[in-house]
Parts: C-alpha cells; structure tokens; sequence
C-alpha cells in the first residue's frame, strides 16, 4: 500500500472523482483542486508529494503551472495529465522538470505505477537530504570554518564561547556569508551535538505552511490532515532547531515561536494541549533587526530574547585576505569531485577575485570557481576563465564619482588596464590609441593599479 500525499488538479469533476477514489484506494492522502488558484493555495497550506495535473485548466496551463511550482518547491513531482497527448507538449513538460506526461484513456493503466514511482523518488530524495543533514552536521565543526581575517576569528571566538552554554544565539549577517556553517559548528560544539540539528529557512513558505512544517498538526486540523503530523520542533527535541531568515515571518508566527523559548512549549495546529520540548533554538537573519523592531515588522520581546548571544558574520568584501583561501578550498573540492587535474590559479586571476564586492558572498564565490573550472582546459585557472561580465564589474563603482568626461575616461582606462593586467602596449591597442597617449593620461588622471 501507498502513503505520502497526493494533489489531484483536474476541472472535469466526473475525472477528478475517479482519479481520487483510484489513488485513496492505494493508501494516499488524496486532496483535489478544480484550477491552478486552487491548487496553489493548496500546496502553500499543505505538504503535498506528488502533483496529478490537467494540462488544460480554466485558469492557465499545467505545463507552466510545474515550472512554476517546481522553481519554489523542487522536491515535489508533477504527472501532468492531457486529453490529446503531443509530442512538443510532452517534450516541454520533461523539459520543464515533469515526472511523466501522460494522456488520459490511453494510459490510464499507467497512473499508479507512475504515482508510485514518484512518490519513491520523493522519498528517496528526502532520505539522501536527511542523510546529507546529518553527515553534514556531524563533521560541520569550528575547524571546518574557513578564514583568518580578525573579523572571522573574533565570530569564531564568540561561537566557541556560546556553544556550550545551551542560549539561544542570533546571527547577522549578509545571504551568503556562512551562517547554517557556523550553526552547525555551535551545535557540533555543544552537549545536544549527539542529537538532532534540523535547519529551516523560514522564508521559503507561507506563513500557513511554516506553522505545520514548525509546529506540526494534528488529524482533521484541515482539510487534507487525515493523519498527525511531527513538527521540526519536535524532530529537533534535544537537539538544535536553526531558522534560518528568521527576519522574513509573520509578527503572530513570532509570538508562537516566542512562547516555545520562554516556556519550552508549544501546540500544534489543531491541538488545544502543549507539547514540552527541549531543544535550542539558532535563529539566523540578513536583516537589521533593531530598524525591523523600530518599523513594527518584528516583536521586540523576541528579538531581546534571542538576542542572548549575537554574533556578526561579515560579508566577504571585509575579509579580502580570507578569498584566496576559500577559492583554493573550492578548487580542491570540484576537483575532487569531477577528477579534473586543475592544479592551481594565476595572480591575476586571484587579483580579480579580491577586487570583486562579492554581494552573494560565499556563495558567489563558490559558483564563479565552478564555472571557471568547467570552462578550463588547462591546469591553471586565469583571468580568462572568469566570466566577461564579471571581469567588467570587478572595479568598484566607488571609482566613478561624477559623470563629465574626465571622469569617465579615466574609469575605463583603469578598466582597460585592470583586464590586461597593466599590460599598456595591450590597453593602448584595445582603447585605439598611442601608448604615449596613455601614459600621459594615466599620469594626468593619476591613474594607479
């Protein structure tokens, strides 16, 4: 027999009610939508595995409406249903990221097999990410951080400071800048690193769908709620719970998660008795806190609560000296794991990387490294392999102060000159001009690199 939940989205009503009865016989959590507004409202309120979808609805296109869905929610699977299969259809759909297209009266011996494939795939994926969670958790430690800037070790030194203390601890900082890192480095270093670390990022639900991911929910809470359902706060008990984008949530979803700080408990959607816990709550944020309290968009009493141990993580255009570090670490790692013999990276690629502004952070960085190596024949990484783009943009716009011509003349000279490394007889032939004319305007524009 089946489990999981299914969603069935069809606007003929005879279909849609044969197609529930099917899928509940096999022991799925059936729930139905007769259009796309329906069913999105659905999949923001419940936690929906599998998605059985007309490709023709009243209110736009099912092939669409997958992409849609599968951009926010990728580990949900789409069978998309038509009256009149196609070729392109088909093609787009699988394209588009569908489990399977199918046309209905021919296949229909075809829908359980496919629901039941679906939903082991969903499974299965859950269970390598759980898996992943908790390798990851378990060798995340304060080692596993990277950097030696006096800003990353002064956050270091307050993390190793507040990890066994048992407090609730908020960390600020940019998207990007390591923040589940040094989470799990805190619960890694604490008494409950023997238990669970359950990290969620608060801003990819509705506030409806965040409560029963949090708080869980008991049977008949909605409709759909056929069975109870354990909350990450109760999957987290002894051990850590991170939210990260704590800053994003709803003012009536913080005074809940403040009740289960100050009295270790909290009810469950659709249940009128507490359940105790005892975990430690991370709470992670971009935003400045103090101007969301002063503006009304976040509780004061919970921020003062969290706010027991804060710590600063700074972006990385603050740390130039740890970017060389954590390019050779990522270098290692793809190489590592595409068996490619990249042994190294130039000055001048280095010197781009350092005077980038880095506004996705880490992140950002890791991808640039990943892409240069995928476009990298050789075994060094240079200037070359970075993205055009990217080489535009590495000079601060700080550098263009005002807009006469003087000004931006000598922006892109410096421009130039930075993408041929100070090669002037190279920047002289790239800007059509003499290499005297150059050095004379390097010299009156007092042009350094």
């Amino acid at each position: 027999m089946g489990g999981g939940n299914v969603l069935i989205v069809e606007d003929e009503n005879d279909v849609c009610q044969l197609l529930k009865r099917v899928v509940a016989l096999e022991g799925f959590t059936v729930s139905v939508a007769a259009n796309i507004k329906s069913a999105a409202k659905i999949l923001q309120q419940e936690s929906i595995d599998v998605v059985l979808c007309d490709v023709k609805l009243p209110d736009g296109n099912g092939i669409e409406f997958n992409q849609q869905i599968r951009a926010i929610k990728p580990g949900i699977e789409f069978i998309l249903l038509t009256a009149y299969g196609n070729i392109p259809d088909s093609v787009q759909a699988i394209k588009g990221g569908a489990f399977d297209y199918i046309t209905k009266g021919n296949d229909n011996d075809r829908i359980l097999p496919l629901v039941y494939r679906a939903m082991e795939k969903v499974r299965l994926e859950k269970k390598v990410a759980e898996l992943e969670r908790k390798i990851s958790s378990r060798y995340a430690n304060f080692d596993s951080i990277i950097g030696n800037s006096d800003m990353i070790l002064k956050a270091k030194e307050l993390a190793k400071m507040a990890a066994p203390s048992g407090a609730p601890v908020l960390l600020l900082g940019e998207t990007g800048t390591g923040k589940e890192v040094f989470a799990q480095a805190i619960h890694s270093g604490s008494s409950r690193a023997k238990h669970a670390f359950i990290a969620l990022n608060c801003s990819a639900f509705s506030k409806e769908l965040l409560e029963s991911e949090l708080f869980g929910y008991k049977s008949g809470a909605f409709t759909g709620a056929v069975r109870d359902k354990k909350g990450l706060i109760e999957e987290a008990n002894e051990g850590t719970l991170f939210l990260d984008e704590l800053g994003e949530t709803p003012l009536d979803f913080q005074v809940k998660l403040l009740r289960v700080l100050e009295t270790s408990e909290f009810i469950k959607v659709g249940d009128t008795k507490p359940t105790k816990v005892n975990l430690r709550i991370i709470a992670a944020t971009n935003r400045n806190l103090v101007e969301e309290v002063a503006a009304g968009k976040f509780r004061e009493d919970l921020f003062y609560r969290l706010n027991t141990f804060m710590i600063y993580l700074p972006p990385l255009r603050d740390r130039q000296e740890d970017i060389p570090i954590f390019a050779e670490s990522f270098l290692k790692q793809f190489t590592r794991n595409s068996y490619r013999h990249v042994s190294g990276m130039s000055q001048g690629f280095i010197d781009y990387l350092k005077r980038n502004d880095w506004h996705g952070n880490i992140r950002e960085l890791k991808n640039v490294i990943e892409r240069a190596l995928i476009v990298c024949h050789g075994d060094t990484l240079t200037k070359d392999h970075l993205p055009v783009e990217f080489q535009y943009t590495t000079l601060k716009s700080k550098t263009l102060s005002a807009f006469d011509l003087a000004s931006v003349e000598s922006f892109h000279i410096q421009r130039v000159l930075q993408y041929t490394e100070g090669n002037k007889t190279q920047a002289a032939k790239l800007l059509k001009i003499g290499v005297a004319t150059l050095y004379r305007k390097i010299e009156e524009y007092k042009i350094t690199l």
